[in-house]
């Protein structure tokens, strides 16, 4: 329906495979409860300042920072429409942001989702590091993050990308990113690569980075 996007490459791109977008530029200067309303709103802030290849600024670097603004305009837009709009957010972004300042970067991620339906929301830190996988349930809503790799979806590269779902509607995170049989574009190579990191969660519940975290 409608994008943020500076760079004139990608614009060109999605103005060609997508005519009807509107594009609406500098996310800073955006206000959500101005924007068309959405049922999902994705983003992937830029991963310079997360990415084990970078200079490591964390999320409050000047490009990864930019993450706060699309959580300042779903909360907006929600704000406008009484919690109806969007339903779903989905975020991406490269597995360093696991390790980003000692894994606090990620902590602050789930915090400031979370906080998105549950305003005081307070959530444990992992014991070691994140893992690979894991789901939130919170009182009728619920964040799911699980890495994917490219190169089981039909891309000839490898290149991992940790994904995370989230449901300010109820408890359909988890079935979105874990329960893959009949979805376009299912691949068992990347499902059994989720199982070796995500096996028996129930084990694990209560602790942050693997299993469900349940959140009164």
């Amino acid at each position: 329906v409608w994008a943020s996007e500076v760079e004139p490459f990608p614009i060109r791109v999605t103005t060609k495979r997508l005519p009807s977008v509107k594009h609406y530029g500098d996310v800073s200067v955006l206000s959500g409860s101005e924007l068309e309303p959405v049922d999902i709103i994705t983003f992937g802030s830029p991963c310079q300042d997360l990415s084990v290849a970078g200079k490591r600024a964390g999320l409050e670097g000047e490009r990864s920072g930019l993450f706060h603004e699309a959580v300042r305009i779903v909360k907006e837009m929600r704000e406008k429409t009484h919690g109806e709009y969007p339903r779903y957010i989905v975020w991406e972004n490269v597995p360093g942001a696991f390790s980003s300042n000692g894994g606090a970067d990620f902590h602050e991620v789930l915090r400031e989702i979370c906080s998105i339906a549950e305003e005081a929301v307070s959530l444990p830190e992992p014991e070691t590091k994140w893992n690979k996988s894991g789901e939130i349930v919170g009182d009728g809503y619920s964040v799911a993050w699980r890495v994917l790799d490219a190169q089981y979806w039909g891309v000839p590269q490898r290149r991992a990308r940790i994904f995370l779902v989230a449901d300010f509607g109820g408890e359909r995170a988890g079935d979105i990113l874990f329960k893959s049989e009949g979805l376009s574009g299912y691949s068992a190579e990347g499902f059994e690569a989720w199982k070796r990191t995500a096996r028996d969660p129930e084990s694990r519940a209560g602790t942050a980075g693997g299993g469900v975290i349940c959140v009164n």
